[in-house]
């Protein structure tokens, strides 16, 4: 029966490939997507942690849902980035096409354009699904009670434009924006019943949706996130392939941009998780050009310290007061494990204007790393946290494919790390002789204390400069935080870094003063 059984797949695997030769199509190859979240930090008001996982999906088993990418918005503002965004969007669409995604072009309230258009007849002729969901038909509030619960991050009561004068409202749009291909073999609806249909119909499981504006019709669309999620699609927002409808005059008078931010922040943690575009094209994520905040790239991969729950809360900071960008690369926090050394998105590096990096014994893969090698050999600023030390020293543990750089302390900190005294005695952190009015320690309350071990990271390299000791009952005073060049990179460490130093002022202080000495910002 066995081998009767061996046979008959063997044949069927032949024929597969015979057929995949005669036609001369190749069997599809499943597409790498890296998916963000958020999580709940508990007890902890509002906090949250990034999530990462990486999927295989099957391309024949995977849509793209192009959103409300009209031809003219009502507000000029919207308009135009919605003109920048299109030709990303049409790359996007393109190569996913190519590799046997089903594209669906959904230009919301101007269908009857398309009446000729293949894409119609294919998306009204898909069979009605025999579960065909409840509510498919609407347009959909809020996901759950948990999201209507904490409601938006964002006011967009008054519509969100943000021009000056505001744009008189109107219904302008007559069809999709030009620059995004239609090709014969896609789909063009506006239906959520249709859309599922032909979701049904193609047996398909994930879905991406891309275009405007993710605070209103992304979301709440028929097709859009919250019922392809709730009724049990793998749906995802492709988060830098969109913009929001927001006034930055309105709650919380925040940039523009950063009220995306938000936005896409609200998603990862209410509704579905979120993509970035790089995992199809392998090129830096996009991003508009008015967006001119100095982007912070925190690189966050360690088990020891949190610092995937406090980095969060200190780059909201950065954002809501301090006018700054910041994504959060998020590595493995387990101690052991197949994802350890695995981390992805440091693509976006090419974008940053701060890298800070916060990780413990990893190897990287060295197709990531590279990235962090060019992004200081064109100058980029860094700032090291604690484990930093000896963040990319795996001894040696990290699979084929990934990198160490052991002497990344001693080479771009200026450090030297020997390990570090026992826990349990509270570290005085002092003002070092010689540092001066050095801007990084403005406003700064000192001494200052920490629950933290104290780090021996003496002697220094001889072209850093010392700002802060820190010393323990007992023994000599350790270098605590200093400044350091690495070739033309400004570089600022301290081994400061515990759960209870992001509750510390003065230490929150010192972070911020020396994100802006890194960015060279008054």
């Amino acid at each position: 029966m066995k081998q009767r059984t061996f046979k008959a797949l063997t044949t069927t695997l032949l024929l597969s490939i015979l057929v995949a030769v005669c036609t001369g199509q190749a069997p599809l190859a499943p597409a790498t997507v890296h998916l963000r979240t958020r999580v709940a930090v508990p007890d902890v008001p509002g906090g949250f942690r990034v999530a990462c996982r990486t999927e295989q999906w099957n391309p024949s088993e995977t849509a793209i849902i192009i959103c409300d990418m009209w031809d003219r918005h009502w507000c000029e503002g919207a308009s135009r980035r919605v003109a920048e965004l299109a030709p990303q969007i049409d790359r996007v669409a393109t190569i996913a096409r190519d590799k046997g995604v089903l594209i669906i072009h959904a230009p919301s309230d101007t269908i009857s354009h398309y009446g000729d258009y293949p894409g119609r007849k294919l998306a009204k002729d898909a069979p009605r699904a025999a579960n065909l969901p409840e509510g498919i038909d609407r347009w959909c509030n809020w996901k759950d009670d948990a999201e209507q619960e904490v409601g938006y991050p964002i006011d967009h009561s008054d519509g969100g434009c943000d021009c000056r004068p505001r744009c008189p409202e109107s219904q302008p749009w007559t069809r999709q924006i030009g620059t995004i291909e239609i090709k014969d073999n896609d789909a063009i609806s506006d239906s959520g019943v249709e859309i599922w249909n032909l979701l049904e119909q193609r047996k398909i499981k994930n879905v991406i949706l891309m275009g405007v504006h993710t605070n209103m019709c992304v979301l709440g669309r028929p097709f859009g996130l919250r019922n392809l999620s709730r009724f049990g699609k793998n749906a995802v927002l492709m988060r830098d392939l969109t913009d929001a409808m927001y006034n930055s005059t309105m709650p919380p008078g925040v940039h523009h941009f950063t009220g995306v931010d938000l936005v896409v922040g609200h998603v990862e943690q209410y509704v579905c998780p979120t993509i970035i575009s790089t995992d199809l094209t392998g090129d830096p994520p996009f991003r508009f050009k008015e967006d001119r905040r100095p982007l912070v790239v925190f690189l966050s991969a360690e088990s020891e310290y949190s610092a995937a729950e406090t980095l969060p809360d200190f780059a909201r900071e950065l954002e809501f007061e301090h006018g700054l960008a910041c994504q959060i690369i998020q590595g493995s926090t387990e101690k052991t494990g197949p994802d350890r050394h695995e981390i992805s998105g440091m693509e976006i590096l090419a974008h940053a204007d701060l890298v800070v990096v916060y990780a413990r014994r990893r190897a990287f893969p060295v197709d990531q790393m590279k990235y962090l090698h060019e992004y200081l050999d064109r100058g980029g600023p860094l700032i090291g946290l604690r484990t930093a030390s000896h963040a990319f020293d795996s001894r040696g543990s990290g699979p084929a494919g990934h990198t160490d750089w052991p002497t990344f302390d001693p080479d771009v900190l200026g450090g030297n790390y020997r390990n570090h005294y026992g826990a349990g005695p509270v570290c005085t952190v002092t003002r070092a002789a010689g540092a001066g009015n050095h801007p990084i320690l403005t406003g700064i309350k000192l001494p200052l204390t920490s629950n933290g071990s104290l780090y021996r990271t003496s002697p220094l390299a001889a072209a850093t400069t010392l700002l802060l000791v820190g010393a323990i009952p007992g023994q000599e005073p350790e270098p605590v935080a200093w400044t350091n060049q690495y070739n033309k990179s400004r570089v600022f460490y301290t081994s400061l870094g515990h759960p209870d130093d992001f509750r510390n002022a003065p230490f929150r202080r010192l972070l911020v003063n020396a994100v802006r000495w890194a960015l060279d910002t008054p």
